[in-house]
């Protein structure tokens, strides 16, 4: 028997942290997932405490008070949604077991708050989101608005000027056809340049054809901008979108472990929840434009 697919939620018990839990809900229930809630305890927090108490702090105590806090939160998800829910509690850099355990256990998505905090003043996004974001597998999934919608009906898709990884559209294929929605791609043009609209054209057009032929519904809009995170942003709040997805990076030469500007950008920035890939070298391929 197949093992049931899981989406890993970092939790903190901010409410950043528990509105990236529901989220996960209606995905969990389409994909056939259970939801992994996972603590990580910091372990320079847990130093800083041993050095003014000269106390071990990570004994059964600290751990058996957050499991006791993390088991009525799964039984309370388990009773609402009938979704499995278990717990895990790790130690450690908090980036680091999150995706360690994401490897681990071969989530399908990571689904984190981008404003819980965790400690004293660290904020959970920050370097840890990020370096998760960074060096995840699997798509992450970041939720920093405080009001979202329940479903998935409207799917941003952002084309840039010069490549795509086939990655991207087949993960808003699959989500479309699990969610029922219409998937919006949009390109931000920054001149008039006769070459590149032809070029652009060509191949929004061809994604076009490839998510057409799996019965989902397609818009395509152009925007002509300068600041490309910023615009699509902006065109995801005009449509009342409900994800945005983007890659890690644009350009197939850039180390794999580096953020573009304008992911970093729209990540930290938009209230609407953004998916985010890292894209593998052996599987970019360039649409044919010619």
């Amino acid at each position: 028997m197949k093992e049931q697919n899981k989406i890993l939620v970092p939790i903190d018990f901010s409410e950043q942290s528990i509105i990236a839990l529901k989220q996960s809900y209606n995905l969990a229930k389409l994909t056939k997932s259970e939801i992994l809630l996972i603590y990580v305890i910091d372990e320079d927090f847990l130093k800083s405490l041993e050095n003014i108490f000269a106390e071990d702090y990570y004994e059964d105590p600290v751990r058996d008070q957050i499991q006791t806090r993390l088991d009525k939160l799964a039984n309370e998800v388990k009773n609402e949604t009938g979704v499995t829910v278990n717990t895990t509690i790790r130690k450690g850099k908090i980036y680091e077991e999150i995706v360690l355990v994401a490897k681990e256990v071969e989530a399908k998505f990571i689904i984190m708050g981008t404003h819980g905090k965790v400690g004293l003043k660290k904020k959970f996004l920050g370097s840890n989101a990020s370096r998760v974001i960074k060096e995840a597998e699997c798509p992450v999934i970041t939720i920093k608005g405080k009001e979202h919608h329940f479903g998935c009906k409207k799917i941003v898709l952002p084309l840039d000027l010069s490549r795509e990884t086939k990655e991207k559209v087949d993960k808003a294929i699959e989500l479309a056809g699990f969610f029922g929605s219409g998937i919006y791609i949009v390109s931000i043009v920054e001149s008039n340049d006769e070459f590149l609209m032809n070029k652009l054209t060509r191949q929004m057009n061809q994604v076009k054809e490839i998510i057409e032929s799996n019965n989902i519904s397609v818009h395509t809009e152009f925007v002509k901008s300068s600041d490309i995170s910023e615009e699509i942003i902006n065109y995801a709040e005009k449509i009342d979108a409900d994800l945005i997805i983007i890659m890690t990076q644009q350009e197939i030469y850039w180390t794999e472990m580096f953020i573009g500007f304008a992911a970093q950008e729209i990540i930290n920035n938009s209230n609407i929840p953004v998916l985010t890939i890292r894209p593998h070298l052996k599987s970019i391929v360039e649409f044919t434009t010619s």
